[in-house]
């Protein structure tokens, strides 16, 4: 068991960072995984100057959830960890579940870990669930970035997202536990076969016969990695030279975007609307390349909040006015989640879009060489129905506006999506 044990820690403790944060956050659902990720991370951070915080995230979308928690945070409690259950609330039924749940699940996380001054969480995926990703991936002929399955590490609102036991299967965890005398939860949704990761996980069972296991799977998701880093590292190096920001808008000349190879044509669309419109899970592979097209071609499109907008021999990616016409903060606050707008005490004053009613306030607006749509969506400071300022329409009034500190440079951020 010691030697198991010794086995788990070195392997997991070479997936995370040389040097461990003050504070590091883990989310424990209770199942066997992050269960074992607890324990592991507890046993490592005993002999490093690290102080282990755990969240687990209750979807209440079973009733045995809130118990469920309760057992994680004993368990917690015993290992002298600070714990904290967060709700997930206000699902109005839209949508696909698993992906609604899991987005919550994340933005919850990340939340919590902001508020608690945590820069980076653990989370309990294995070399299991790296191959069953790789699974449904190829059911989807995607390509090296969706082939290279989920990073050992990736920024999402702020905070570093760690799996570090990508290289660890299920079943080498649960034998840990087993040797503890730790229990674990058992989710029924893990037999259920309507989803697709339940069908993946049972396909990879009978693929053992051809070599193909979890852990060669896992391999392989780690090869292409290393693939999609050096294509990573050159679609950064090309938006250096044909992609300009303005403000919170992106440029790019036509013409040299045209002479890229399809494939980095293709990463700089999808970078450039994750940095605008924030990080998710980026477009699918027909709506990327019909954005490709609309670029080389002159063609308007919207594409994931988004809006493309030919100008001259320039494309322009901007914020969708309707992805954030409703939005609203109060100065100082984050608007968009990238934007943080001060100034001079006024009553009333919140953020909102400049929008239509906004943009005629603006004086000399066509002076700025910027496309009208691109401005409609740009944040401005209201009263009622009164134009305070709008900064990024270079009509400030003593307010400025600055990115959101968790949002990362735009070309810095292509090594990141």
């Amino acid at each position: 068991m010691t030697d198991q044990a010794d086995t788990l820690r070195s392997e997991l403790r070479a997936r995370l960072p040389d040097r461990l944060p003050p504070r590091l956050g883990v989310a424990v659902s209770g199942g066997g995984d992050s269960v074992a990720l607890l324990h592991l991370l507890h046993d490592i951070t005993q002999t490093e100057q690290t102080r282990l915080f755990a969240a687990t995230v209750n979807h209440g979308l079973r009733p045995e959830a809130a118990a469920e928690a309760d057992q994680v945070a004993e368990l917690a409690t015993r290992l002298g960890i600070a714990h904290e259950t967060l709700l997930w609330q206000g699902w109005d039924g839209a949508g696909n579940l698993q992906d609604q749940a899991r987005q919550a699940r994340y933005r919850l996380l990340t939340d919590w870990a902001r508020r608690n001054d945590i820069p980076a969480i653990a989370l309990g995926h294995t070399a299991d669930d790296q191959a069953e990703t790789v699974l449904m991936r190829l059911g989807r002929a995607a390509g090296v970035s969706g082939l290279s399955g989920m990073p050992d590490a990736r920024d999402q609102n702020g905070v570093t997202l760690l799996r570090p036991m990508l290289g660890i299967t299920r079943q080498d965890l649960r034998d840990y536990l087993s040797g503890l005398g730790e229990g674990w939860i058992e989710d029924p949704s893990n037999h259920d076969q309507k989803f697709d990761r339940i069908k993946a996980r049972e396909a990879l069972t009978g693929l053992g016969a051809l070599g193909i296991s979890a852990q060669s799977l896992a391999r392989v998701a780690e090869n292409l990695a290393q693939a999609r880093e050096a294509l990573a590292r050159y679609t950064q190096e090309s938006a250096r030279k044909c992609a300009t920001v303005d403000g919170g808008d992106v440029y790019i000349d036509r013409n040299s975007f045209g002479l890229l190879p399809m494939e980095i044509q293709r990463r700089l669309v999808v970078g450039i609307i994750a940095w605008i419109a924030g990080q998710g899970y980026p477009p699918r592979g027909t709506a990327v390349d019909q954005a490709a097209t609309a670029v080389r071609e002159g063609q308007t499109l919207t594409l994931a909040g988004c809006l493309l907008i030919p100008h001259k021999d320039k494309m322009w990616f901007c914020r969708e006015l309707n992805a954030v016409a409703t939005e609203t903060a109060a100065p100082q606050e984050v608007w968009d989640d990238r934007w943080v707008l001060t100034g001079p005490r006024a009553a009333g004053a919140e953020i909102r879009a400049l929008g239509q009613a906004g943009l005629p306030q603006v004086p000399e607006w066509r002076a700025l060489g910027k496309p009208r749509q691109a401005l409609l969506s740009s944040p401005a400071v209201w009263s009622g129905q009164n134009l305070l300022a709008a900064p990024l329409a270079d009509y400030s009034n003593g307010w400025s506006v600055d990115f959101a500190p968790h949002r990362a440079e735009f070309y810095s951020s292509l090594l990141s999506h």
